[in-house]
C-alpha cells in the first residue's frame, strides 16, 4: 500500500472528499488536497534500503468552523500510525471564503528491490 492510498481511504472515513495536486470541479465546503513532498529512504543497513519514508501535505479546505474537522482528522491520522510533521494554519483565503489548514504526515512503507507485478 502507498501513503496516497491509505490517506484516500482516511478521507473517505472521514466523509471528506479528496483529491491529489488539484481540486477539479466545483470543490465542497469542505474538502482535502494531498500534495506528496518527499520519498525517502532514512532506515535501512548494508547498503540496500528496506523502508520508503514518503511523506505528504494534507491541504484542509473548511468553509465555516475547521476546529472539529481539523481535529477528527488528525486523530485518525494519529490512530493509523502516521506521524504528523507540521501543521499550521495558512489562512483564510478572502476571495474563496475557505479557511486552509495544512498537515504535514510521513508514514514508512517496505520498500523491496524486487519489481512488483
Amino acid at each position: 500500500m502507498s501513503i496516497l492510498k491509505e490517506l484516500n481511504l482516511i478521507a473517505d472515513m472521514c466523509s471528506i472528499p479528496v483529491e491529489t495536486g488539484v481540486f477539479s470541479g466545483v470543490p465542497p465546503d469542505v474538502y482535502l488536497v494531498i500534495t506528496p513532498l518527499v520519498d525517502l529512504f532514512e532506515v535501512h543497513a548494508d547498503n540496500n534500503p528496506e523502508y520508503e519514508v514518503q511523506e505528504v501535505r494534507l491541504s484542509l479546505f473548511v468553509k465555516g468552523n475547521y476546529i472539529g474537522i481539523k481535529n477528527n482528522l488528525v486523530r485518525t491520522l494519529l490512530g493509523a500510525d502516521f506521524t504528523i510533521t507540521d501543521r499550521r494554519y495558512i489562512g483564510h483565503e478572502d476571495d474563496t471564503g475557505y479557511h486552509h489548514y495544512a498537515i504535514d504526515v510521513a508514514k514508512p512503507y517496505e520498500f523491496k528491490l524486487e519489481m512488483e507485478e
